[in-house]
């Protein structure tokens, strides 16, 4: 087993601190709000550090799941940065969703430093955190990955190397381009049905069955038609995640007419103060314009 160390104790990376730990790993636990790795600690019987750069010493893995890539900076660079504490050769793993910018900042920071530094976006939502079925997209070196995919592999149900540093966080940005059509649909879909006065799940029951089909509409439809929007990522994360894809497609030449779209659809969704409701949303926008 190996001396773990794991920043960012938010509804993601709780959980996945805790696999680590009930797996057999020594995991030493650093959250920007110290009462929150002291409740981990408890909970689970690991440790607790003050600094990033005390969880971090002695750690053969770092593993990392903040807000943002200032809050990522912020635990990996300066005097009580992970770099400054991580031995020589340890490896630091990203689960953040952050730009390719600062991940290729990182990543050679990290080589000058003697460390290596692997790009791990994550896609499960709080769910797939709490039961160990998250999907784990990643750049980086090969043998990098290959020294932490077993460890990522506790909290995975796939773990996968896309290619050199930078396609993990360019992949997760596929990912969120191909939600936020797919969600926008099914809202569309629904509100279609109710105005036409449909059973909307009876609707969805036949056409789930056929290419209509989507994890978000066998996961999300009946708590879109209840109105209950608490069950998964919210839409300020969303936006910041879409901001970063929007950004990266104007780098790239990438046309996403479709993505800019939703994004302005969930900034009215902020606007109606539903910033903290899960990315379904989208249907509450629906029914309030009538």
């Amino acid at each position: 087993m190996a001396k773990l160390a794991f920043l960012g104790l938010g509804v993601m990376g709780y959980p996945m601190a805790g696999h680590l730990q009930a797996a057999g790993h020594d995991v030493r636990v650093y959250n920007r709000t110290a009462a929150k790795a002291e409740k981990w600690a408890a909970e689970h019987g690991g440790s607790h550090a003050p600094t990033p750069r005390e969880a971090a010493e002695g750690a053969d893995f770092v593993m990392a799941c903040v807000g943002n890539d200032d809050d990522l900076r912020g635990v990996c660079l300066g005097p009580d940065g992970a770099f400054a504490g991580m031995k020589d050769g340890a490896t630091f793993v990203d689960h953040t969703t952050v730009s390719a910018k600062v991940t290729s900042e990182l990543y050679s920071a990290a080589k000058a430093a003697g460390l290596n530094f692997v790009d791990a976006p994550i896609s499960g939502g709080q769910a797939g955190a709490e039961n160990a079925q998250l999907s784990i997209m990643c750049g980086g070196d090969q043998a990098s990955y290959d020294a932490a995919e077993p460890v990522m592999n506790t909290y995975a149900k796939l773990c996968r190397r896309i290619g050199e540093s930078g396609a993990g966080q360019m992949t997760k940005m596929c990912n969120q381009i191909a939600i936020a059509g797919l969600v926008q649909g099914l809202s569309e879909a629904l509100h279609f049905a109710e105005k036409a006065g449909l059973d909307g799940r009876a609707v969805v029951e036949v056409i789930s069955q056929g290419a209509a089909g989507s994890w978000q509409m066998a996961n999300r439809y009946e708590t879109m038609i209840d109105d209950k929007f608490e069950h998964g990522f919210a839409v300020d994360w969303m936006r910041k995640d879409l901001g970063i894809c929007l950004s990266t497609a104007d780098e790239t030449g990438a046309s996403l007419p479709v993505t800019a779209l939703v994004d302005q659809f969930y900034k009215d969704v902020q606007n109606m103060g539903g910033g903290r409701w899960d990315t379904s949303s989208l249907f509450k926008r629906l029914r309030a314009l009538g």
